[in-house]
């Protein structure tokens, strides 16, 4: 069982029910939506959208881990919900449509230092609760190809992209090909321009929990913070 720290919106927000509709899955309630959900869609959309479908819709902020056994996961809910009263809730001034290399994501309109802030806080403070990598999951995320600062990151928190090499994105696809990728933005800017441009409040912290390795991820807890 893994367990991760995402930011996703509230169940009930008209964001969460578009990408989850996107996806073909809600997080919340694992419920399984067929492509006609959405309407007509690009070809191989299943295919394309099938790792963040399992992975459900959300932003990172402490990547997927194995507990200490110093720990259990009464520990982890009850410090997360303690962690969430004393955070105030921000907002994010804009939200955009971006591409991270083949893929597509919803990201900040520019770097907005409180949710760097905020992420690397949640990485530092729930660090105690994660087993070490092992061998395995350390190949995994292809240590050759990152560059010395992400390797040591790797390392140090169990992820490449924390602290100065964090970017806050809400992954919408999987890897697009090339020849593909003018019209899955053209698609993606269409179906989401209710929310681009938009500001997005940084309100919650959720707790996804993976019950086995390549099961989908749920929501265990979302927990609202300070004024959210």
């Amino acid at each position: 069982m893994r367990y991760a720290l995402y930011f996703t919106p509230p169940k009930d927000d008209s964001l969460t029910s578009l990408a989850s509709r996107w996806l073909g899955r809600d997080a919340f309630s694992n419920e399984i939506f067929s492509d006609k959900a959405m309407g007509p869609l690009p070809e191989d959309h299943a295919e394309l959208t099938a790792d963040p479908r399992r992975y459900g819709f959300h932003a990172t902020l402490k990547a997927p881990f194995e507990l200490a056994t110093s720990v259990n996961e009464r520990d982890l809910l009850e410090v997360a919900a303690d962690f969430a009263s004393r955070t105030k809730a921000f907002t994010v001034p804009e939200l955009v449509l971006g591409q991270l290399g083949p893929f597509f994501a919803l990201v900040p309109g520019s770097l907005h230092q409180p949710l760097q802030d905020f992420a690397f806080s949640v990485v530092k403070t729930f660090e105690p609760f994660r087993a070490p990598l092992s061998d395995h999951d350390i190949a995994r995320r292809k240590p050759e190809a990152l560059t010395e600062p992400q390797r040591a990151h790797l390392l140090r928190w169990g992820y490449p992209y924390v602290n100065d090499e964090f970017r806050f994105h809400m992954t919408l696809t999987g890897p697009i090909p090339a020849e593909r990728q003018a019209d899955m933005h053209e698609t993606l800017r269409e179906r989401f321009a209710g929310h681009s441009g938009k500001s997005l409040a940084i309100s919650s912290l959720a707790i996804f929990v993976e019950e086995e390795r390549g099961a989908p991820f749920t929501v265990r807890s979302w927990l609202p913070l300070a004024g959210g």
